[in-house]
């Protein structure tokens, strides 16, 4: 019975790391930084607007890019890091893979979903924070409470449950690689 639950707990943690590893946390902290700046505390003019719309598409564009980045440990063990594409890892700078088959870095269809699914959490804490509230559509708060208190547990719910189904196996920029045992 403990091996059950044990199999059942070590499951939930690393369904937890991945959501934690497809939304970067970096990314997040920038708009939660930036955004009452930007918004004036949620009173916005013209030029608020303009600007938060802005933070809110380069914070949503840094997590779907993040889900196509990974990286490697060469035979020398340093670090390399690069975009997947259709053909492989692309890197960045470094032309020598030496004898890394970065082939096996290609791009996947569930790259997209999990892009998808970094930027529908994102958005939801984004399109729900008090200050892009308030700016954006402010009667909205007042007359949609019911909807602002679950949406966003229910699409992390989700979200989450399907990262722990399908895992993300990238090591994008600025989370390390897994090093291999053998």
């Amino acid at each position: 019975m403990s091996s059950t639950t044990q199999t059942i707990g070590d499951k939930t943690f690393k369904g937890l790391g991945n959501l934690i590893k497809l939304l970067p946390s970096g990314t997040v902290f920038a708009f939660q930084y930036l955004s009452p700046v930007l918004t004036n505390n949620g009173k916005c003019h013209t030029i608020n607007k303009y600007l938060s719309g802005a933070l809110l598409i380069a914070c949503g564009f840094s997590c779907c890019f993040s889900s196509f980045t990974d990286s490697y440990t060469d035979s020398d063990g340093k670090t390399h890091y690069g975009i997947a594409s259709s053909k492989g890892l692309w890197t960045f700078g470094s032309t020598d893979s030496g004898s890394t088959d970065l082939s096996k870095y290609k791009l996947r269809i569930g790259d997209f979903a999990h892009a998808l699914l970094a930027l529908l959490v994102f958005a939801v804490i984004a399109l729900f924070d008090a200050n892009i509230t308030s700016c954006y559509y402010p009667s909205f708060e007042k007359t949609q409470k019911t909807l602002i208190q679950v949406l966003p547990a229910v699409v992390g719910g989700v979200s989450g449950v399907i990262f722990m189904l399908f895992p993300n196996t990238r090591h994008g920029i600025g989370y390390p690689p897994t090093t291999s045992t053998s």
